[in-house]
């Protein structure tokens, strides 16, 4: 790495997750727009199938127990059983696993994984929005994409106070960009899935 490339790298830790997960990011917000989740609940259910998987296997990392020792609400971030209970309202049956989760991260390397998934709350702010004109709401259809308990904001703020404050070493710095970064390239695969295994409309 280059002096100028260290100039350029942002002091805060949430900071350079956000500027080196840039890219994986513009390309699943490309995914999703291409398959316009918004336009119909046909359209909808499968993104919530991938909201689903995505979530499930993210329920060990938060429930771990030296996990929540630095995150201590962990467990009431997780929204797993909020789109479960949306495939249910949606009619749609719950996914078998899909082969790739991750398996036994590093405690950083989880981290990277629950910064993308929390993070994704705060644009949850605008596709709630977006879904409330197919009828749904955060007590149907759309419970995941609602606004977590203490707001969006003040949860995000929290979790990235802990997230900069923590010391953490060069092969930790390494591992929990890695989990960021596989955490987006995940959703990706199971969005990609999740559409490519959906029951088509029937034509009128």
């Amino acid at each position: 790495m280059t002096t100028q490339d260290l100039a350029r790298r942002p002091s805060l830790r949430s900071q350079r997750l956000n500027q080196i997960t840039h890219s994986p990011h513009t390309r699943l917000d490309a995914l999703v727009k291409a398959h316009a989740p918004f336009e119909t609940l046909t359209n909808f259910a499968p993104f919530v199938v991938a909201q689903y998987l995505f979530q499930s296997e993210l329920v060990a990392m938060y429930n771990d127990a030296e996990l929540i020792t630095i995150v201590p609400d962990l467990p009431a971030r997780c929204r797993a059983e909020q789109a479960k209970a949306d495939l249910a309202d949606l009619e749609t049956d719950v996914p078998a696993a899909i082969a790739g989760a991750v398996k036994n991260p590093t405690k950083a390397e989880a981290l990277g994984w629950i910064f993308v998934s929390e993070g994704s709350k705060l644009g949850a702010a605008f596709l709630i929005k977006r879904a409330v004109g197919l009828g749904l709401s955060d007590t149907f259809g759309a419970r995941h994409l609602g606004e977590p308990a203490g707001g969006r904001a003040e949860g995000w703020k929290s979790f990235i106070k802990t997230l900069d404050g923590l010391e953490l070493s060069a092969e930790e710095e390494a591992d929990i960009e890695k989990g960021a970064i596989d955490a987006f390239n995940r959703f990706t695969v199971l969005l990609e899935q999740a559409y490519a295994t959906a029951p088509k409309a029937e034509l009128a």
